[in-house]
């Protein structure tokens, strides 16, 4: 079942930027993910204001995917970098209707 990663980052140190989008877009990539929104460009409708600098959406085939690229040790350094470097929130969901 596809799933997807939606993540709120505001970073707090831009270093670690440049060398994460390439290498992680690779192993995104290797764990069957694409890049469905990756921008600064949102604006929040509803709720308590919950801001971000960046907000990102990544497609999975399965949640599993999501799962096996967040715990993949050449993801850690990276991680690492941006847990360092800015407020981040990742939600992994899968597409399916609960509600039905």
């Amino acid at each position: 079942m596809t799933a997807y990663s939606v993540l709120f980052v505001t970073p707090t140190d831009e270093a670690w930027i440049p060398g994460y989008l390439a290498p992680v877009s690779a192993l995104i990539e290797k764990h069957g993910g694409k890049y469905l929104a990756r921008t600064a460009d949102h604006q929040q409708l509803e709720g308590e204001d919950f801001p971000a600098a960046l907000r990102v959406v990544l497609e999975w085939p399965a949640k599993e995917n999501a799962l096996n690229f967040e715990n993949d040790p050449d993801y850690a350094p990276f991680l690492a970098q941006r847990l360092a470097g800015s407020n981040s929130y990742h939600f992994v969901l899968e597409g399916k209707d609960d509600l039905a």
